[in-house]
C-alpha cells in the first residue's frame, strides 16, 4: 500500500517524537527535529490530514485503574455482526481483532478478577468456543513504527547444499 503522502526524514522524526510523547508543544517538537515552530506545524498539519496521524491519546496503566487481569480470547467462527455487537456492548474488550485461521476473533479484555473474567468470557463463550489466556508481562505494547521500508526486509536463510 502506498503512502498518500511523500514522507521525508523530518517528517519520520516527526512522527517518531509524537508517538514517544504526544504532549510535546509544537515549539519543544521544531527543536528536537531541528525545524521552526511554523514548520513543524505545518508538517503535523498534513500528517493529520493524509491521515498517517489518526489520533492522540494517553497510555494508562489498567492496573491503577483496578484491572487486575488482562486476557486475550480467541474466538471461533460466528456470525459477524453478532461478535460486532457483543464487542461494543462490553467495555471490557480493550482490543478487538476480525483475523484469518482457526479463530475468527482475537480480543484483549481487562478485568477485575478471575470471577469478572468467567463473566466476560462466558458471554462469548455462548456464541461459540474461545479460548482463554491471562497476560502474564508484556514484552512489548505500544511500539512507535515508521515508515515501512522494502530494504528492512530480509529474505528468509535458505540451505545451500553441495552438489
Amino acid at each position: 500500500m502506498a503512502l498518500a503522502l511523500e514522507l521525508d526524514s523530518y517528517d519520520t522524526r516527526i512522527l517518531s517524537e509524537l508517538q514517544a510523547d504526544a504532549r510535546l508543544t509544537m515549539a519543544e517538537l521544531g527543536r528536537r527535529v531541528h525545524l521552526s515552530q511554523p514548520a513543524v506545524t505545518e508538517r503535523v498539519r498534513k500528517l493529520d490530514s493524509a491521515g498517517v496521524i489518526t489520533g492522540y491519546r494517553a497510555t494508562v496503566d489498567l492496573g491503577q485503574l483496578g484491572y487486575a487481569i488482562r486476557a486475550i480470547v480467541r474466538v471461533g467462527r460466528a456470525e459477524y455482526a453478532r461478535v460486532v455487537k457483543l464487542v461494543r456492548e462490553t467495555p471490557e474488550c480493550i482490543n478487538a481483532y476480525n483475523v484469518t485461521g482457526d479463530d475468527s476473533w482475537i480480543l484483549e479484555i481487562a478485568v477485575i478478577d478471575v470471577a469478572h473474567l468467567d463473566a466476560v468470557v462466558t458471554k462469548f463463550c455462548i456464541l461459540t468456543e474461545t479460548a482463554t489466556c491471562i497476560i502474564l508481562n508484556p514484552a512489548r505494547e505500544h511500539q512507535p513504527m515508521l515508515p515501512a521500508q522494502r530494504k528492512d526486509v530480509k529474505p528468509p536463510i535458505r540451505k545451500v547444499l553441495n552438489a
